[in-house]
């Protein structure tokens, strides 16, 4: 009886497809903030939640970019740096 070989391990391939979705749950004034860009998606907040998600957003796409790197293909653990290193102070 002879096995047989192992399928070897698959890294799984980007789909082409990323997006970004950012939701604020602090909004207090009844206004609808939404934002959204061609690979992101920002909803809710109060007005400072969503200007700080808002700068995020626009501070991660502009460190991507400066490393050559597409949200597509970039690895997860990276990705959660850059994010919150873009973070507003």
């Amino acid at each position: 009886m002879s096995k047989k070989p192992a399928k070897p391990v698959r890294k799984r391939q980007p789909t082409g497809k990323a997006g970004l979705v950012g939701l604020g749950l602090d909004n207090a004034d009844g206004h609808k903030r939404v934002t959204s860009g061609e690979q992101f998606l920002l909803v809710g907040g109060s007005q400072e939640t969503h200007e700080r998600m808002t700068e995020t957003v626009v501070k991660t796409f502009e460190e991507l970019k400066r490393r050559d790197k597409h949200l597509e293909n970039v690895d997860r653990k990276e990705l959660a740096d850059i994010i919150q290193k873009s973070e507003p102070s």
